[in-house]
């Protein structure tokens, strides 16, 4: 039997070979993982393969108890079962303890969504006089217009711009490529910004990168973070805003002007439709309007 931190190990070499996994969702894997070995060490099961599915219930009752989210109770649970369906894989055990393991029931969580209106007042209280005006501008414009994921967005390079049609190459979930269009403005934004970036003396390393800061580094995901943060509050907007409720946004504005679940699980480079569905969610009054104007009784 080998020991915990050698299955771990190879775990992490798997998740990042095997399956091409980013480092953050590794590293989120890797520490459910962790967590599991420490109570089962402070139990005396000091391997992998010696643990039964009453050591993971009772483990997984130990989370609950200390008030963790059924969110991320679910989470942890899932990257334990990920560890065993592994082990499995690789014959390390011959059954899985894991299978019958159940994480809580979640109730499906609706995103926050900006209106257009909401949108366009952020937009415009982006200072575009200030140093970092048409960089900030063009970034939230693509956010909007192309549904990115801040990853993606702070790792895109000149190479990934195609602006003669109006695409973006990007690099999603699992190193999965995938081809995206933007729109009229924010090619317009994305025009002035790369004028300013070619004058701009990137640090060693980091000359591909399209946003850099002002020590010329690829900006990193919290830095857009702050800066939504900074314009909501400046335009009014008492929603909690981040680069994922732009996602949520273009999608929900897509399905709402009636795009095909399809074309937008595309776009958002969802690998299984179902968690494209979550977008489908429209408010009362919406509904209420189509079915005023659609149905023959309405």
């Amino acid at each position: 039997m080998k020991h915990w931190d050698i299955h771990i190990r190879e775990f992490d070499a798997y998740l990042r070979i095997e399956r091409g996994l980013a480092a953050n969702t590794r590293a989120a894997y890797l520490q459910d993982v962790e967590k599991l070995r420490n109570y089962l060490l402070a139990e005396g099961q000091t391997s992998p393969e010696s643990v039964r599915l009453q050591h993971l219930r009772d483990f997984a009752r130990e989370v609950a108890a200390l008030g963790v989210s059924p969110y991320t109770q679910a989470r942890i649970i899932s990257g334990i079962k990920a560890f065993y369906k592994y082990l499995r894989y690789e014959e390390h055990i011959s059954e899985d303890p894991a299978q019958l393991l159940q994480a809580p029931k979640l109730g499906r969580k609706l995103p926050e969504v900006l209106t257009v209106h909401e949108i366009d007042r952020l937009l415009e209280a982006i200072p575009l006089g200030k140093a970092e005006g048409h960089r900030n501008r063009a970034m939230i414009e693509l956010l909007y217009s192309s549904g990115l994921r801040v990853s993606e967005l702070v790792g895109l390079t000149f190479n990934d711009v195609y602006a003669d049609i109006r695409f973006l190459r990007v690099m999603g979930k699992g190193s999965k490529e995938r081809l995206v269009p933007y729109g009229k403005s924010a090619a317009h934004h994305l025009a002035l910004f790369l004028e300013q970036r070619r004058q701009q003396q990137p640090a060693p390393g980091h000359e591909a990168y399209l946003f850099l800061n002002r020590r010329g580094k690829a900006l990193s995901r919290v830095m857009v973070f702050l800066l939504l943060k900074e314009y909501a509050a400046a335009a009014g907007i008492e929603k909690t805003v981040s680069p994922h409720t732009f996602r949520h946004s273009f999608a929900t504005h897509l399905i709402e002007g009636g795009a095909d679940l399809r074309v937008v699980q595309e776009l958002l480079g969802h690998a299984s439709i179902t968690t494209t569905e979550i977008y489908t969610h429209l408010d009362r009054d919406y509904l209420r309007q189509v079915m005023q104007s659609f149905h023959p009784r309405g």
